[in-house]
């Protein structure tokens, strides 16, 4: 079981940004929770490490989209060249 904890996905999930986000937030902000208090803190914390992480998530799915779209493509063999070989 201790391996399962452990793996991380190759793709994120939104409740794994989320809690990122929100880790970082809390250690940036932390002067602030004496004055906001923890409890105000916490739930501002929350609200915008939703909107940070549906606004990462979309963006990373428009890279992906962009990247299908301008991928190489292979040229195709024609079917006349194969065509006129044969007749002779």
């Amino acid at each position: 079981m201790n391996q399962q904890e452990t793996a991380v996905p190759a793709t994120s999930s939104k409740k794994q940004v989320r809690k990122e986000i929100v880790e970082k937030l809390t250690g940036a902000l932390a002067d602030y929770k004496q004055e906001l208090g923890e409890k105000k803190l916490a739930t501002h914390v929350k609200k915008v490490s939703k909107l940070i992480s549906r606004d990462l998530l979309k963006s990373s799915k428009k890279q992906e989209q962009r990247a299908k779209k301008t991928a190489p493509k292979t040229p195709k063999a024609t079917k006349k060249a194969g065509l006129k070989s044969a007749k002779k």
